[in-house]
């Protein structure tokens, strides 16, 4: 198959440059470190808000495609200040074309985004005719484009020529396919969406004979229905398609007059049959075979077209990119206008290269007058362009993002609302610290210079006064806004440093940084040192930043360097509001008390405030330092003492601890040597106890011999009151006698020995009177504990002499030792008197009535004095003597 009448030809283009490139990292070329240069950089724009403001710059477009990469962000920022400079020529050649020209200098009506129909022919899909007829329709309208552009800079002088030269060498070197747009229309009508017979010799060819075949069938069938219509076999006269073929309707009773026809088709009622005569069959046959000849015929040449679109595909994709550039290079100055901006100056050389006028003493790096944040500015030009949308005259042409233009009054007179700030940084310097109060507009002014910043390098115009002057900055990173993170474990504080540690990895030294209350969230003094040390970094590695903080010890840093600067927010005293004015090297105050007390907080908080101000003013110092020192030395001896006093009484207690082990190891062997001690202690006292009744026994019977009998019971009477004397000296109580009564009077003394009901019943010694009325501190061997004077009673004073009278003569190998000995050997002693006691009374009780029997009864004959001895010898046994 060959195309006819034209010759078509392709014009090879190197590849296209991409119109929106990736983050340029300067200071790193590794993966990682550009991967975080990216995503730092993506942060950033969203916390400046730049895709609000590509929003609003999207009403301005003219073309799909310009609306789309506006909504979504997708505006071009410069890589390189000569990139920047390029695009500012061309919104400055833009906006003098919307100045020139009454109406729509460019019309972009016929441009469609075809991306989606190039990506299509690319996956070797079939192109549609629709779909061929809009990229013709996008070739030919950006021809026209070109044409009109050039016929813009024909029509005026020298000057205005090279004023529009920007917009010009967009399109400059584009290949608009004249060739394949040309191709396109031929073999296709676009407003019957048809492919002509002219788009191939073999479709003519085919096209003729069907029509004549058409013309033959068409005839035969006609005849054949009038017949049919004049027997009656049909209303009327009927000629239909069914099954690709065509037939005539016949009643089914009337069949037989189309002998050997061939019934295609019933009617739902089955009345009529639709019926191919023989006649027509060969005419229906070759039909067929026609009609699908030219479908392929045409499958043809919608695939050639496609195969010519996917050769030319570069060549298209970087004719729709220029486009976009043309279409966004006239959104930037429409919305400059709308906006009343100027353009800035870009310096890429630092101050060396401004050139200043001999009038000015000092040079400024930033120099921005009256700027104004365009997302704040927006509400009151919609206010005022409704006031003056009805005036036609220096009317800037707006466009909705559909390739219609509007009408809208340009506003050149300044808006009280937002208020207009100055941005005035003088050359050298490279960090600047804005101090003020809240709400005074320090984030503000902040986000201000970091927007202008990217609206300079997007090409855009400035909300601003006479000529802005800033410096280009490849990578804008800020760190604004609160950046704690549950999901990540990110406390405030954690989520603030996390964020500058990485800025501070991927900055330059031509990079603008841009931090909102440094070092806070966490202790003041912490966060002074912390943000000192930051800032004292960035001076030497960046090319400019810009902090916001509370702490007033940041804005001595001036007096360190000269790449120090202060900025500080006005705050009025008589209104008690922020002006939101910058006041370029003067340090501000927070104001903060001023503006609680503006908004009715509690007057005696307030003042109490003040007080402490007061006292921490710097006069009032080192003072304070003093102070501080005098209480943290006394805190510290405190301390130590403490320390001191803890150490030995652990001493103390490791003495105690040992001494307590070291007896417990050998109780057995102290017992056992304590009871034959106490038994040799007994057996003493029982044989001193025998030796005195034998020398009673003895006494009375040489009595007895030579006594008479009146002396008898006199002699009886004496020897009763020795054996008392003797029985009473070695029988032991029961317990010691512990006086109850008037015990709530009781007040022990020191050394004093007591019993205490708490202990079992155990004897005790005070070590220290009484502090209070209800406890006193006794000490057991060697437990000291203080104990309820309820719970003491006072043992009687015969008793405790008693007790000294017969404790043992030990040697004291100390005095913890001879305590615990002493009340050990009174134990084991007081237990073998209590038994002897308790098995001996009964028979004592029996002695004691037989004497006085015998003295009440006795005549005294000779026969009772054996009676006499055996009483006195029963005594003796009865005492185990």
């Amino acid at each position: 198959m060959q195309l006819t009448n034209l010759l078509f030809t392709s014009v090879a283009l190197k590849a296209p440059p991409v119109l929106f490139p990736k983050v340029k990292v300067l200071n790193s070329n590794s993966p990682e470190s550009l991967t975080l240069s990216q995503t730092l950089q993506s942060e950033t724009l969203e916390t400046l808000e730049w895709p609000s403001l590509c929003k609003q710059l999207s009403s301005f477009t003219s073309t799909t495609m310009g609306f789309s990469a506006a909504q979504k962000a997708k505006i071009p920022l410069g890589q390189t200040p000569e990139e920047s400079h390029k695009l500012l020529d061309q919104t400055a050649a833009a906006a003098s074309a919307l100045m020139m020209m009454d109406s729509p200098p460019l019309d972009f009506s016929g441009i469609e985004d075809v991306s989606g129909i190039l990506n299509s022919a690319a996956s070797r899909e079939l192109l549609s005719i629709s779909e061929l007829c809009a990229i013709r329709r996008t070739l030919r309208a950006a021809k026209l484009l070109f044409e009109n552009l050039k016929q813009l800079v024909n029509t005026g002088d020298c000057s205005e020529t090279e004023r529009y030269l920007p917009l010009l060498e967009i399109l400059k070197h584009c290949n608009f396919q004249v060739e394949l747009e040309h191709k396109i229309g031929f073999c296709i009508d676009c407003n019957l969406l048809i492919i002509l017979d002219r788009a191939s010799e073999d479709l003519e060819i085919i096209r003729s004979e069907r029509k004549r075949n058409s013309e033959s069938l068409d005839s035969l069938l006609k005849g054949v229905s009038s017949q049919i219509f004049q027997a009656g076999a049909i209303d009327r006269p009927l000629i239909t398609k069914r099954r690709s073929r065509m037939c005539v309707g016949i009643r089914a009773s009337h069949r037989h007059l189309l002998p050997d026809g061939v019934i295609l088709n019933v009617s739902g009622s089955g009345a009529t049959y639709f019926m191919e005569p023989k006649e027509a069959i060969e005419l229906n046959n070759m039909e067929v075979k026609l009609s699908n000849s030219e479908k392929a015929e045409e499958i043809a040449i919608l695939s050639l077209l496609t195969s010519e679109i996917v050769e030319s595909e570069i060549e298209i994709r970087y004719l729709l990119d220029r486009i976009l550039e043309v279409d966004l290079a006239f959104a930037r100055a429409a919305y400059a206008q709308w906006m009343n901006g100027v353009c800035p100056i870009i310096t890429s050389q630092g101050c060396d290269a401004i050139n200043f006028s001999e009038e000015e003493d000092y040079a400024l790096s930033v120099d921005i007058a009256g700027i104004q944040h365009p997302l704040l500015l927006e509400s009151s030009l919609r206010s005022s362009s409704d006031v003056i949308t009805s005036n036609s005259g220096n009317s800037v042409h707006l466009g909705d993002g559909n390739g219609t233009m509007t009408s809208l009054s340009m506003l050149r007179g300044a808006s009280d609302y937002p208020v207009p700030i100055d941005i005035k940084i003088k050359c050298g310097t490279k960090v600047v610290v804005i101090s003020g109060p809240n709400t005074g507009g320090k984030t503000a002014s902040m986000k201000t210079l970091g927007v202008a910043s990217l609206m300079s390098k997007a090409g855009m115009f400035l909300p601003a006064k006479n000529r802005p002057r800033i410096p280009w900055f490849d990578l804008v990173l800020a760190d604004i806004g609160d950046h704690q993170s549950l999901e990540q474990s990110l406390s405030t504080f954690s989520g603030h440093i996390t964020r500058i540690c990485n800025i501070l990895e991927v900055a330059s030294r031509e990079s603008l940084i841009l931090i909102d209350e440094i070092g806070s969230g966490t202790d003041p003094s912490e966060g002074v040192a912390l943000s000192t040390s930051i800032l004292q970094y960035l001076k030497d590695h960046v090319n400019l930043a810009v902090v916001t903080t509370h702490y007033a010890d940041l804005s001595l840093l001036k007096e360190k360097g000269s790449q120090f600067e202060n900025a500080a927010m006005e705050f009025s005293l008589e209104t008690l509001q922020p002006t939101y004015q910058v006041l370029w090297g003067s340090t501000g105050n927070s104001n903060a008390l001023s503006i609680a007390k503006s908004i009715g907080f509690d007057l005696n908080i307030i003042e109490r405030a003040q007080q402490w101000v007061e006292q921490l003013k710097p006069e009032n110092q080192q003072e304070r330092k003093g102070l501080l020192y005098q209480s943290l030395v006394e805190e510290r001896n405190r301390l130590e003492a403490q320390a001191r006093r803890a150490g030995s009484l652990h001493a103390e207690i490791l003495d105690l601890y040992h001494e307590i082990q070291n007896e417990a190891e050998d109780l057995g062997g102290r017992e056992t040597a304590l009871r034959a001690k106490e038994t040799q202690q007994v057996q003493q006292e029982l044989k001193t106890a025998k030796s005195q009744l034998d020398v009673v026994i003895q006494e009375f019977e040489n009595g007895l011999r030579i006594a008479s009998a009146d002396q008898f019971n006199s002699l009886i009477r004496k020897s009763e009151s020795e054996i008392a004397s003797v029985v009473e000296a070695h029988c032991p109580r029961d317990a010691y006698s512990v006086n109850d009564t008037d015990s709530k009077s009781y007040t022990p003394q020191i050394g004093e020995q007591v019993q205490v009901t708490g202990l079992g019943r155990k004897l005790a010694t005070v070590v220290e009177a009484p502090e209070d009325e209800e406890t006193v501190l006794v000490q057991h061997g060697q437990i000291k504990v203080r104990v309820k004077k309820s719970n003491i009673r006072s043992i009687a004073s015969s008793e405790r002499n008693t007790e000294t009278r017969h404790a043992p003569r030990l040697k004291r190998v100390s005095i913890a030792k001879s305590s615990r000995l002493f009340q050990s050997q009174k134990t084991v002693r007081r237990f073998h008197m209590a038994h002897w006691c308790r098995h001996q009374r009964t028979q004592w009780i029996y002695v004691v009535s037989e004497w006085k029997k015998l003295r009440t009864t006795l005549k005294w004959p000779s026969l009772q004095v054996d009676r006499i001895r055996f009483c006195l010898s029963y005594t003796g046994w009865a005492l185990g003597l």
